[in-house]
């Protein structure tokens, strides 16, 4: 297996730096994923579910799992640049290609000013008068910074950050398994019993985990950033395997079991938050109203580690993926323009388009805008994740030999996966605020093929992707 060098003229020739571990990968990934959806947005699923969302979180895992396996088999084979929607210029058509990598950078871009109202949200806990605005442009220039560093350097970053919330995840674990079947000095154990206290485990019926998981899967968004690293990791075929399969399983636990204990130790209506910005997370609720001394504080920094992370993550992979459309001169050619270090400075400033409209929300004052925004990232990832299950079954039934790993089931457990993804879809007819995205969601779509067959079929050249293609078989 050869390791492909770039030179630093060729970077800033368009080239992307391979510096990523397989270490960094799955961080990368985990920073991404493990954000906002759980510290923050498991407030509005519990609204909905009451501690039915613990079944939430689990069915939406399973979900997850088929589409982060099915992207690391396919880009354990084909590292290219572009990730998955490059796989969907190849094996289905150059226009689903196109579709799948602009709704991505629209996804990256929501996702990222999302994640910085979160980080606001969050230092409002400490210092209730600084505007949310004002946090937002305070976190933007910390995430934007790293950034332009190196990707060596982001990779190391955003290792250290993903690592302070995994580890943080854990001791939150920890320490609740032991308030919930010890419980503190001088106090009872509660148990189990606060799951079923107020209205039973399904409070609003088994209707309510359907409608949970619109809320839900934001939070596993993220997952496909495996697919995109792939054209920066030193060793894909090695990367990929190990990272695709050790973050599923992290976030699988990380999410049941943290739900679960924040539900056994509060009560669901206190935890819940049903479509309105909130002051605190749900985890830091625990400390606060168990009161241990100082923990809420650190539970609230905690978060906000985590919600920057995240954003921190989202604006690498939206920076990537406009690089990518430049390459196939489906975007700006400026886009493809790399600095010394190889990273895509053009491509970062446009994705913070969505801190720029998170900012402008939060200063004219219109309410609800992490819950709006939320519900719209929801509805545009899940088109993605649709087109990568498509994708992935029509790579397997052209049979290419090579991957590194194969996902359990193959073709159906693909098929489970879209089942799992229509029928988030429809909870557009019963969720005012995925209404609302479907408004822009579906002319964003519309808007995105009438370019495509105006300027984007006739400016697409097939040896770019070619090109893409063959510089992935010499990484393997």
């Amino acid at each position: 297996m050869t390791t492909l060098k770039t030179t630093p003229a060729q970077r800033s020739d368009g080239h992307l730096a391979r510096s990523l571990g397989h270490g960094q990968m799955a961080m990368i990934a985990m920073g991404s994923a493990l954000g906002t959806g759980l510290f923050l947005g498991s407030g509005e699923a519990i609204g909905y579910a009451g501690p039915g969302a613990i079944l939430s979180f689990g069915i939406g895992a399973i979900i997850a799992a088929t589409i982060a396996l099915a992207m690391g088999e396919m880009a354990s084979r084909h590292p290219v640049r572009g990730g998955f929607g490059t796989l969907a210029a190849r094996y289905l058509s150059p226009y689903w290609g196109f579709l799948s990598r602009w709704l991505y950078w629209f996804v990256t871009v929501a996702v990222t000013g999302t994640e910085l109202v979160a980080c606001a949200t969050y230092l409002a806990y400490w210092f209730p008068d600084v505007e949310v605005w004002m946090g937002i442009v305070l976190f933007a220039a910390i995430i934007v910074g790293i950034n332009l560093a190196s990707v060596g350097s982001f990779g190391v970053i955003e290792f250290a950050l993903s690592s302070i919330k995994v580890i943080a995840v854990l001791v939150f674990i920890l320490i609740g398994a032991f308030l919930v079947f010890i419980g503190p000095p001088a106090q009872g154990a509660p148990g189990l019993t606060e799951l079923a206290a107020d209205g039973g485990f399904l409070p609003m019926g088994w209707t309510s985990v359907w409608v949970a998981l619109s809320v839900v899967m934001f939070s596993f968004g993220g997952i496909e950033l495996l697919s995109i690293t792939a054209a920066e990791a030193k060793d894909p075929a090695k990367s990929i395997r190990t990272a695709a399969r050790t973050t599923i399983v992290r976030l699988a636990f990380f999410y049941v079991l943290s739900i679960g204990i924040v539900l056994a130790l509060v009560p669901w209506r206190e935890a819940a938050s049903t479509g309105q910005d909130v002051a605190t997370s749900p985890f830091v609720t625990v400390f606060d109203r168990i009161g241990i001394p100082g923990a809420a504080s650190l539970t609230n920094l905690i978060v906000l580690i985590a919600a920057l992370s995240a954003a921190n993550a989202n604006l690498y992979a939206g920076s990537r993926i406009l690089h990518s459309l430049a390459s196939d001169r489906l975007a700006p050619r400026a886009a493809k323009r790399t600095t010394a270090r190889g990273v895509p400075v053009v491509g970062i400033a446009a994705s913070t388009l969505g801190i720029v409209v998170a900012a402008g929300l939060a200063l004219s004052g219109v309410g609800g805008v992490f819950g709006y925004m939320m519900s719209l990232v929801v509805f545009a990832v899940v088109a993605v994740w649709l087109l990568i299950l498509i994708t992935y079954i029509a790579f397997r039934r052209s049979r290419i030999e090579g991957a590194t790993f194969r996902m359990p089931g193959g073709v159906v457990s693909a098929v489970i996966g879209i089942v799992g993804l229509l029928a988030v879809f429809a909870t557009v007819f019963v969720r005012e605020s995925m209404q609302i995205a479907a408004m822009v969601g579906v002319p964003a779509v519309l808007l995105a093929t009438v370019l495509w067959f105006a300027v984007g079929r006739r400016r697409m050249d097939p040896a770019e992707v070619d090109e893409a293609f063959d510089e992935a078989e010499s990484m393997r």
